[in-house]
């Protein structure tokens, strides 16, 4: 008889890992699942306590949802190697000071879109964004 592990522990076994190696709190990651053209996606979401705003901070595609936690964990294991650091500078409407937020991304466009990422554009002003030099 074969024991096949219950896809359900072993997602968040994978997910505590991803959690805690990324050193958040279980309430400041969103693993988001969906499916597009027959495979599932999973969109990895972080919530900044200091100004309780969400950011998208990587989409992985996978054939199901332990294919995409393995391939997400292998990418946060590697992400600081692969892509550049932004610092952004923006206010959303209803917000009285500028905001200060880093996202690693391939370039300022991808960085935007994980800012932009579950908001209406036209509520949010972005007054900078900076490559950060490497450290």
């Amino acid at each position: 008889m074969e024991f096949r592990t219950d896809i359900h522990i072993e997602a968040a076994r994978i997910q505590k890992e991803i959690t805690d190696f990324l050193g958040l709190k279980s309430n400041e990651l969103v693993f988001e699942y969906s499916s597009l053209d027959g495979k599932v996606k999973l969109d990895l979401i972080t919530i900044n306590p200091r100004h309780n705003q969400s950011f998208l901070f990587k989409t992985i595609f996978g054939f199901d949802k332990t294919d995409c936690l393995n391939k997400m964990l292998e990418y946060v294991k590697t992400h600081k190697e692969k892509e550049g650091s932004f610092t952004i500078q923006w206010i959303t409407n209803g917000m009285t000071e500028v905001q200060t937020s880093y996202f690693r991304a391939k370039n300022m466009y991808d960085a935007l879109d994980k800012l932009y990422y579950g908001r209406d554009v036209n509520n949010i002003t972005v007054f900078s964004v900076v490559l950060n030099p490497i450290a």
